[in-house]
């Protein structure tokens, strides 16, 4: 298989970027940061890459809201090359902070065939427990169209935000999400129903922990998965058997794309 290139990009305030490196070069990837005025300064820098990771943290210590001003940036300075990295059938992940930043920027839940919207019909708000949650979640995957996800594995990550509930614009926008198959993850317990408050820990729509873009390509979720690629990160690893680290399943499956 070719060398598989990642950029993970990074600014004020981002503190998820070397864990996100190193999870997917335990992939098979080779991964390097940029800092996000690199790219303003030659968008076509991203040309050279095959998948674009936006890590969590707080960019720009989430100051108006969380995401919004890195958001801006890319809107402003480097939409277009976004727009072709995805046509070229090249992915992108965005975790925690960075979904926050593609869903502010329109590139999710995005419009037919991938192509992001001018309009921002969908946003990431406050957690209705009105308080940071720091806390394992079981996932359940929505969709068999999302190429970083096995539509039949469950998964058990960490969450950190503040600002993690998914809402729509208007049922229309949440109707045409589910329509196309784009809610990648649900939050649900360890039998996989769904329920309130701490299962659903933010009070998002529909349980939505993660979204993709129409053509699966595009993934954004609230969740953690670079924080669980050893089985050491398990909370309960000295007491269960902890066969494969779940967070390495989004980025095992992103460098297979391209096998």
């Amino acid at each position: 298989m070719a060398q598989i290139k990642v950029l993970v990009l990074r600014t004020a305030g981002t503190n998820c970027d070397g864990e996100t490196c190193h999870a997917f070069n335990l992939a098979g990837a080779v991964s390097e940061t940029m800092h996000v005025n690199q790219l303003i300064a030659n968008p076509a820098l991203l040309d050279d890459y095959q998948i674009l990771a936006l890590p969590g943290g707080f960019s720009y210590g989430d100051d108006i809201a969380a995401g919004k001003i890195l958001a801006n940036q890319l809107i402003h300075h480097f939409r277009d090359a976004v727009s072709r990295f995805i046509a070229a059938d090249k992915l992108v992940l965005g975790i925690c902070n960075g979904f926050q930043v593609l869903v502010k920027a329109g590139i999710l839940p995005g419009g037919a065939n991938g192509s992001s919207t001018n309009g921002i019909d969908t946003t990431i708000t406050y957690n209705d427990s009105g308080k940071f949650e720091d806390r394992w979640v079981y996932l359940q995957p929505g969709t068999s169209k999302c190429v970083f996800l096995n539509a039949d594995q469950r998964i058990y990550l960490p969450i950190a935000h503040g600002e993690g509930k998914v809402r729509f614009a208007d049922e229309g926008v949440f109707d045409r999400v589910k329509a196309n198959n784009q809610i990648a993850l649900r939050y649900v317990d360890a039998d996989g129903q769904f329920g309130d408050y701490p299962v659903n820990p933010n009070g998002s729509t529909d349980h939505i922990a993660g979204l993709c873009d129409a053509t699966g390509r595009v993934l954004g979720l609230m969740p953690h998965p670079e924080r669980f690629v050893h089985r050491t990160h398990h909370p309960r690893w000295t007491r269960e058997t902890i066969e494969a680290p779940d967070g390495m399943t989004i980025f095992t499956n992103a460098v297979k794309y391209f096998a």
